[in-house]
């Protein structure tokens, strides 16, 4: 393994009644680069997402974090090697306020008093360092869905994660709203992240990827340099 890689599968397999969700499947995410995965819907990425993120377990496999093998019973396992996902849909509690979404669970202060001021203070400093526009104080239900997006990336981002996993972000995204998106992947990745892009959209592949690994029927068909195919060959390849 080599020393720049953030994760490296092997062999990852999930079995589900009737179906080989995922079948060995083995790839690694460089550290700091933006890896995306690409294949249909059904195609097995959503499974292999929740399995590094610790939500399933596989039935064979090893995973390696930064070299080391690592067991996810849960996500908060996974919380701890510094990953993050932000899922599909919103885990968001409409009638709290942004930095009272974010910091459930992880409420600094005693159990009887939370230090919200320390507390909004960060929220605010991470959006702001990030370039998330999102005000800490505001209601969560008065926002847009990109808004709620950012606000589950704030959350990700507050629980310290280096490796970030987006399971088709931009479903939710109305077209002039993707390349916004976009730019906010690439920003993270400025800022030294390690993220996983799952999706099917070839055009925002193609824009903000450094390499893309295509899944089909739960098998890796191969890993491509984005300089190096275009949208019609991963469509072919998918």
């Amino acid at each position: 393994m080599g020393i720049d890689n953030a994760i490296e599968l092997q062999g990852i397999t999930k079995r589900f009644p009737g179906i080989v969700a995922n079948d060995h499947i083995s790839f690694t995410v460089r550290r700091g680069e933006i890896l995306a995965l690409a294949g249909e819907n059904g195609a097995g990425k959503s499974t292999l997402m929740n399995i590094l993120f610790g939500l399933l377990q596989p039935d064979e496999g090893r995973i390696l974090i930064n070299g080391e093998e690592k067991h996810f019973s849960s996500p908060r396992d996974s919380h701890r090697e510094k990953i993050g996902m932000v899922h599909q849909h919103f885990m968001l509690v409409p009638k709290m306020t942004v930095t009272e979404n974010v910091i459930l669970g992880q409420e600094p202060g005693s159990w009887t008093k939370v230090d919200y001021a320390t507390a909004e203070k960060k929220v605010q400093e991470i959006s702001d360092k990030y370039k998330l526009n999102i005000d800490a104080e505001k209601q969560v239900g008065d926002l847009s869905v990109p808004e709620q997006q950012r606000v589950e990336i704030i959350k990700v981002l507050y629980r310290e994660a280096e490796i970030l996993i987006f399971d088709e972000p931009t479903a939710v995204l109305t077209p002039h709203l993707i390349d916004e998106f976009c730019d906010i992947l690439l920003y993270l990745k400025k800022m030294g992240k390690t993220i996983i892009f799952i999706s099917h959209k070839l055009p925002e592949v193609m824009k903000v990827a450094d390499r893309v690994t295509i899944i089909r029927k739960g098998k890796v068909i191969e890993t491509k340099n984005i300089s190096d195919t275009s949208p019609a060959e991963i469509a072919s390849l998918m």
